[in-house]
């Protein structure tokens, strides 16, 4: 029984030992665990912010990405609202205007042509003056008309530049729709030729001319440009400044015109040229005092186009008051792909300034310094043929009549011009023409001497 009692007080003992020895061990083991779990938890908890790490960076690429995407949106919608708001048929140069005091949603262009003309002129009865403009182009009245046995010795040769020119535009449309445009174009041809600077000892240096310079809106022009009363889109495809001159409508001068649709008026510069009695010598008077009046009609198509233009004058010298009228027909039949047929009539009373570049004077006076109004009559048709995409030729025929009458303009006076004109233009670049030109022109007087003209003319046009 004792022997069971020690037995039995023994166990707690040995388990009171057991576990003490134990404890140590397991709090040991519990501690490396622990910190086990601790280095665990420290690798995801890194892990965790390298992942949020990532997350931002991603979130900031993609605030500025959508930045950037904004920005060009920003631009497109900016490039298609002034491609929305551009001129018809015309595509803009740049999406803000580089005219910095220009309105919103302007365009600006600039361009123009180098033409450089050589020429070789024989001419029967006399020589053309030099450094005249009968000298650079065909101008019928400077055809010099000398009489029998007039001799206009050997020919002679001329090159200038004169013609080349440069034009600047400017075209708004507003939020509104409305149209504005300004322009203004120049050339070389008409000044400094008679100072030491511009002779052509030297330097061929020459003053700008003024071509055109006007503004639109809308309906409504205001400025200098051709006038209404001609039809430039019915002029032949010429080599020289013209062509068929004789019987040409072409002024450019200070205008306001309306146009709507095909039809359009204008009140124009007016100025009357006159005849001294029996001499022939011209003048011009400015005491007009109401302006030229045009109006025309216009339409094309497919086929090609047509206008009608009418001319009412008033012609006044001191206290003389005339009035005059005219009418001129033109057109541009299209013949197939590869023809055209260019054509116009002009005639009436006073038409004498605007046609063949003033070859008849508007009035003429008689003894007592009264005003008679004259009439004249022109036209020229003018066939044009494309032999290939690079090459095409003209052919032209044009001629002016005067009814002049004798015992006021005397017998010395012009009373017809014609001229005949062929040319070849070769373009081995769009841009780029290479011509050649054969001219041949009389001019009759009164009297019924003539002269004749005789021309080979040659130029290179680059446009731009």
């Amino acid at each position: 029984m004792t022997t069971r009692i020690a037995s039995m007080s023994r166990r707690p003992l040995t388990a009171a030992l057991t576990i003490a020895l134990l404890l140590p061990g397991v709090a040991l083991a519990d501690t490396k665990k622990e910190k086990e779990l601790e280095a665990r938890v420290a690798q995801l908890e890194a892990q965790v912010q390298a992942l949020l790490n990532a997350q931002q960076q991603q979130q900031s690429q993609l605030t500025q990405t959508q930045g950037q995407v904004t920005q060009a949106q920003t631009q497109i919608d900016q490039v298609r609202t002034s491609v929305a708001t551009a001129p018809a048929g015309k595509a803009p140069i740049q999406s803000q205007s580089i005219v910095s005091g220009a309105m919103p949603n302007t365009t600006f262009t600039f361009g123009g042509f180098i033409k450089f003309d050589g020429m070789y002129t024989d001419t029967s009865d006399g020589r053309i003056t030099d450094g005249s403009a009968g000298r650079l182009f065909y101008v019928p009245a400077s055809i010099p008309v000398g009489g029998a046995g007039a001799d206009g010795g050997d020919g002679y040769t001329d090159f200038h530049a004169q013609f080349s020119r440069f034009n600047v535009s400017m075209d708004t449309v507003t939020e509104n729709g409305d149209k504005l445009k300004a322009y203004i174009e120049a050339d070389m041809f008409g000044g400094g030729s008679n100072t030491l600077a511009g002779n052509e000892t030297s330097t061929n240096t020459y003053a700008l001319t003024l071509r055109h310079a006007y503004v639109s809106w809308n309906h409504w022009l205001a400025g200098q440009t051709w006038t209404n009363f001609m039809a430039p889109e019915a002029l032949p495809d010429a080599v020289d400044f013209l062509g068929p001159t004789d019987g040409v409508i072409f002024v450019r001068q200070a205008q306001l015109r309306y146009t709507n649709g095909g039809f359009s008026m204008s009140l124009e510069n007016p100025q009357t040229t006159m005849s001294a009695y029996l001499t022939g010598a011209r003048s011009n008077s400015g005491d007009n005092a109401l302006p030229d009046l045009t109006a025309k009609w216009a339409t094309k198509g497919d086929w090609g186009s047509f206008s009608v233009a009418g001319l009412l004058r008033q012609f006044k010298y001191l206290d003389q008051d005339k009035s005059g009228g005219a009418l001129s027909v033109s057109g541009k039949l299209n013949m197939g792909k590869s023809d055209d047929l260019r054509f116009q009539v002009n005639g009436g009373k006073g038409v004498g300034r605007y046609m063949a570049l003033g070859l008849a004077p508007d009035t003429v006076l008689d003894a007592d310094a009264d005003l008679h109004v004259e009439n004249a009559y022109g036209g020229y048709v003018a066939w044009r043929h494309l032999f290939s995409p690079q090459l095409r030729g003209n052919l032209m025929y044009s001629a002016a009549l005067l009814d002049n009458d004798p015992q006021y303009t005397g017998y010395g006076v012009t009373e017809r011009s014609q001229s005949w004109h062929a040319n070849l233009i070769y373009s081995p670049f769009p841009k780029l023409d290479l011509g050649a030109e054969l001219t041949w022109g009389r001019r009759d007087l009164e009297d019924d001497r003539s002269g004749d003209l005789k021309r080979i003319q040659t130029s290179v046009k680059y446009s731009f």
